[in-house]
């Protein structure tokens, strides 16, 4: 074995090209930023790769009077929508669900919900409980440690004690007013005697290292121009680059490269000029999300690995999991002052988490209760409603409503299906033209039991609330944001492509640490369980440093 080599003190910054990293991380997302954190301060030398470029709150369409047009062009959730140089096109012509993800320093944070979720102790054994899916290599007790970390980085803010979670469960700041939708939807659950707890947010509610309090406007998903939401940007990479870590921006990776002896020595590059370059490094990194990931995976193909890297097993881009939201509206004559933040989660039930057989499926889902948005959030016209539904005095009536709606929003569980995948795609490339993907998902039968069973008694807790009006949206358009499950780990090479700690199987200084490791989905957000599993990976790698076997 050859021991990784530590160049502390060194002047990263000033390395030029080709230099040999310790370590090379893809992607400066939530993942990328709390391993790159941990490694520079081992003293490890880091350089990150990210396609996209550093963001600033003056660039951001949330704090202008144009703001809500901005986020539904150059800010869309979609890449295909967007179309920026940074992104990669989609196709998801096969695909039940829109996929959202954001290339930039801080990844998919820039556009994410702050909703601040873990797992739970049964979603890591599914099979041994449910009889379906498969049980994780690890366990909730051992990934709690990394869930207070976590927790504290990215200035969680929430009510300690939910009994939905084994106790201790604390959060580093306190909760945020729930507001009057909060307190409305609260009584419909209370009438109902069902769960409801206090929104947890990736949002502080008071000063958090570099993230500013936050001031309740509202428009968190499309970033917060008070710097009050934790990207991954504030949370982590200011003070991993402050410390050495070189993070290079507008930096498409094309190709992870390895040696004879199957090993990775580093990536391929390509800059915004187009021209190509070698990062050479002892240990790779992959945190390209679970799209990313499997896509350059399959790139990464060689006569010793011909059917992509990593994939002895086949199931590199299977059991794709995105999560696709559901949405029960209820509307109330009262006015809610639903527009007020912050833009994460007022509150949340998890009443109907854990399998009930009776109910005709197995698993369950996390209700959100989340601000409405703008005028523009609600305007029947951009929804391509007809000129007599969608304009005119119908527009005027839809408007007068502003603020008198509660929206839950359902987040189920998605059981892996190898057939739901991520596959290279044979004519579609970026601008640099790398091929690209396409997306494989179709919403399977216990899913969509489940979706509808949660969507009727959301809208049976609204109307115990005193709605006057419900509906619902059976999948919320854009909303497979949550990508993972495309390179799972477990303990067996044949039935995973990682193992416990994230090191693929087939190549022993190649690590996965984003949502990609998932082995089921759960039926909650996956932030905090990605940063988690980035946390305990990265520490891992710095303790058996020693031991790691690296390219000659």
């Amino acid at each position: 074995m050859i021991a990784l080599v530590s160049h502390k003190g060194m002047n990263r910054a000033e390395d030029p090209d080709g230099t040999i990293a310790d370590v090379l991380i893809v992607g400066a997302g939530p993942a990328g930023g709390m391993a790159a954190k941990h490694l520079v301060a081992a003293g490890l030398s880091v350089v990150c790769l990210e396609q996209g470029d550093w963001e600033s709150s003056d660039r951001l369409p949330t704090g202008r009077p144009e703001g809500e047009l901005m986020a539904r062009q150059r800010w869309h959730w979609s890449p295909n929508q967007r179309e920026r140089e940074a992104d990669y096109p989609i196709d998801e012509s096969e695909s039940d669900v829109g996929i959202t993800m954001y290339n930039a320093v801080g990844g998919s944070t820039w556009l994410w919900g702050a909703h601040w979720h873990r797992l739970t102790p049964s979603d890591f054994a599914v099979r041994s409980l449910d009889g379906v899916a498969d049980d994780w290599p690890i366990t909730y007790a051992e990934l709690e440690p990394f869930y207070e970390e976590a927790e504290l980085a990215m200035g969680v803010s929430g009510l300690s004690g939910d009994p939905a979670y084994p106790a201790p469960h604390r959060h580093p700041l306190p909760p945020f007013p729930i507001g009057k939708a909060g307190r409305k939807a609260a009584e419909g659950m209370n009438r109902l005697g069902w769960h409801w707890w206090p929104g947890s947010n990736g949002i502080p509610s008071r000063p958090h290292g570099h993230l500013a309090a936050c001031v309740r406007l509202g428009v968190c998903s499309k970033g917060c121009p008070e710097g009050a939401k934790a990207v991954a940007d504030k949370a982590y990479w200011i003070d991993a680059t402050a410390s050495g870590a070189r993070l290079i921006t507008g930096a498409r990776v094309r190709e992870i490269t390895t040696d004879s002896a199957g090993l990775a020595t580093g990536a391929i590059w390509i800059d915004r000029s187009g021209e190509e370059h070698h990062q050479r490094a002892r240990v790779v990194i992959l945190c390209a999300n679970g799209i990313g990931t499997a896509r350059l995976l399959l790139l990464s193909k060689s006569a010793r690995f011909p059917d992509g890297l990593a994939n002895s097993s086949g199931l590199v881009g299977r059991n794709f999991m995105p999560h696709p939201i559901s949405v029960a509206v209820g509307v109330f004559d009262e006015q809610l002052e639903s527009w007020i933040g912050p833009g994460g989660i007022a509150i949340y039930s998890m009443q109907f988490y854990e399998t009930d057989r009776l109910r005709g499926f197995v698993r369950g889902a996390k209700w959100s209760l989340s601000t409405g948005g703008g005028p523009l959030s609600i305007h029947p016209g951009l929804g391509r409603a007809s000129l007599e539904r969608g304009w005119g005095a119908a527009a005027h009536q839809k408007m007068r409503r502003l603020g008198h709606s509660l929206s839950w929003a359902i987040c189920g569980e998605t059981l892996p299906d190898p057939e739901n995948r991520i596959t290279l795609h044979d004519e579609l490339s970026d601008c640099d033209g790398v091929p690209s993907v396409k997306v494989h998902f179709r919403v399977g039968e216990n899913d969509r039991a489940l979706r509808d069973w949660h969507i009727e008694r959301a809208r049976e807790s609204l109307v115990a609330a005193g709605a006057v009006e419900t509906l619902s949206i059976p999948v919320l358009p854009n909303s497979g944001g949550h990508m993972l499950g495309t390179a799972r780990m477990g303990n067996d090479p044949a039935t995973s492509v990682t193992d416990r700690w994230g090191r693929t199987h087939d190549v022993p200084n190649l690590y996965i640490f984003d949502g990609s490791l998932f082995v089921t989905s759960g039926g909650v957000n996956p932030t905090a369980t990605i940063c988690a599993l980035a946390a305990r990976g990265a520490r891992h790698l710095i303790a058996a440093r020693r031991d790691q076997k690296v390219a000659a």
